[in-house]
């Protein structure tokens, strides 16, 4: 069956402190037979007094609740295909800080960028980086550089006359 799992065996030092608490042990030699605090011992047998043995029992951590509902998260992949111009951002990229801002905009939620990058990703989207460019770049005086003047500053190899030794 394998090795129990981490809240099982917390489980069952709790069970077993019930149990010998029910053959008249005293808490103090309880906790020192389990190896825990006698304040540990105090509170399960609060828990099993006012609970029954089921109060002893291991429970999942609960989790933050998450600040959107399914149904609102369903809606992001709808909002961004109307493309981030539509939310007034200049160009048509979506990055975690924009999508954190329409989730606000929308549903009065904040998120942090990464967060809803992550929500992004689930949705089966990719937040993307925006290019930014000046807007006065000539693309063909850049091509022409890089043709004519680029080889003659390019760093070049040093060539070897010598045989290599191998």
């Amino acid at each position: 069956m394998g090795a129990p799992k981490k809240a099982d065996w917390r489980e069952e030092r709790r069970k077993q402190a019930w149990k010998l608490k029910q053959q008249g042990w005293q808490q103090k030699d309880i906790a020192k037979a389990l190896g825990v605090s006698k304040g540990a011992v105090s509170q399960w047998m609060k828990q099993a007094r006012e609970g029954g043995i089921e109060a002893l029992k291991a429970h999942p951590p609960k989790g933050v609740k998450p600040k959107l509902s399914i149904e609102q998260q369903a809606q992001i992949p709808g909002l961004l295909v109307e493309g981030a111009e539509a939310y007034g951002f200049r160009g048509d990229v979506w990055t975690g800080k924009r999508i954190a801002e329409v989730i606000y905009r929308s549903f009065g939620v904040r998120y942090h960028p990464d967060h809803a990058g992550r929500l992004l990703r689930e949705a089966g989207w990719s937040p993307q980086q925006p290019i930014e460019r000046a807007t006065q770049r000539n693309e063909e005086a850049i091509k022409q550089w890089y043709e004519d003047r680029w080889p003659a500053i390019k760093k070049k190899p040093k060539t070897r006359n010598t045989p290599s030794s191998g």
